[in-house]
């Protein structure tokens, strides 16, 4: 599965999963239909209105819905403090990952709901959810 992180800070390079790609740029979102492709709040406001194709993409729950009218994917799921996001923590404390409704796994399985302790992270836990989203998809999670 291709799969990438847009707006990916660079420090973040080293901490993708094994084939996940960090795009650079609007023209390297477009020219490719993703397996799964994750946007950060950076990369979610730098692609207004572009046009993007992806199997599963993982967006800010804080996005405004019209930033991103041109999408072709089979699903769409949002990832921040919210209730209402897919992917959230149920502690931030003590970090951990929360899958909150079930999510297609690029192998064709499903993701369910569940809770995933993670270890100390380096920064606010919250700005590792992109990073973390595409981790699951993965099966590292």
């Amino acid at each position: 599965m291709e799969s990438g992180i847009y707006g990916c800070p660079a420090h973040w390079a080293g901490l993708l999963p094994p084939g996940a790609r960090r795009v650079r740029t609007r023209f390297g979102v477009r020219k490719r239909t993703w397996g799964a492709l994750a946007l950060t709040p950076d990369g979610c406001r730098k692609l207004r209105h572009a046009e993007l194709s992806c199997g599963l993409l993982l967006i800010p729950g804080n996005c405004p819905a019209g930033q991103l009218p041109h999408l072709r994917t089979g699903c769409v799921a949002s990832y921040g403090l919210s209730p209402r996001d897919s992917l959230t923590f149920s502690s931030l404390q003590e970090p951990v990952l929360c899958v909150q409704r079930a999510l297609p796994a690029p192998d064709g399985g499903i993701i369910e709901p569940q809770e995933i302790p993670l270890p100390e992270l380096p920064a606010p836990v919250e700005d590792f959810l992109p990073l973390l989203g595409l981790w699951l998809l993965y099966g590292y999670g």
